[in-house]
């Protein structure tokens, strides 16, 4: 699905967002650690973006790796990371972020952007970007939420289940992608609920900030120590 859509992914983003997608990633990217010469893992890292986005606000970033299991994503990745000169300082994986080969523990941060919901086993993915954490490092999960009020909720929701997959679907050609979308937000975990399913895989200072009226929640949380089999 991911192949298909990937000429028109990057558009159909910032069209649906209205644009606040850029402003997520900037967030998301504060909230890295401020520690010199970071070593970071963008899982399901797509076109890039966040990638992108992290070696331009955080200068400390000094070596990334971009993982995705979809080559068409990789090859726009590609060129835009080849476009803003950051081919230096990124290596891109095709790879599967609930169970990669990258090593444990060789990460001062590890990243997701819009893809944990996607995973087949978001439980184990959480577990994966543990593995990759070195001990004190940081998770920095991107994802869409589900507003708290009432009326804006109900009117997020319209949008969801009717204008998302009609212009999903005029731009991309695929309806059922963007249909997928709405549903795979509206089933995703509420965000109480899923800072305690990361405190249960062994992340501690665990945190949810909500962004744009809840539409989407950035959670960060740190390894403290090794997981038992990790």
């Amino acid at each position: 699905m991911f192949d298909r859509i990937a000429p028109t992914y990057d558009l159909l983003n910032h069209l649906l967002s209205l644009g606040r997608d850029f402003s997520w990633r900037r967030r998301a990217a504060r909230m890295l650690p401020h520690s010199e010469d970071l070593k970071v893992a963008d899982l399901a890292t797509g076109t890039g973006d966040l990638l992108v986005t992290l070696l331009r606000e955080r200068p400390n970033v000094t070596e990334a790796v971009g993982l995705d299991l979809s080559e068409e994503m990789l090859k726009i990745a590609l060129r835009k990371i080849s476009e803003r000169g950051f081919a230096d300082r990124i290596r891109l994986v095709c790879d599967d972020a609930v169970h990669s080969a990258l090593p444990g523990e060789s990460f001062n941060a590890v990243t997701m952007a819009f893809g944990i919901r996607n995973t087949p086993d978001v439980e184990a993915t959480l577990r994966e970007i543990h593995r990759l954490l070195e001990p004190g490092g940081t998770a920095v999960i991107l994802e869409f939420s589900l507003p708290r009020g009432v009326v804006l909720r109900g009117c997020y929701l319209a949008y969801l289940r009717l204008g998302v997959p009609v212009i999903g679907a005029l731009l991309s050609g695929s309806k059922s992608a963007y249909r997928y979308l709405n549903e795979s937000i509206e089933a995703f975990y509420r965000p109480d609920d899923f800072c305690a399913l990361m405190r249960q895989v062994g992340f501690s200072e665990v945190a949810a900030t909500p962004l744009t009226c809840g539409v989407a929640s950035v959670y960060t949380g740190l390894k403290l120590g090794s997981m038992d089999g990790a």
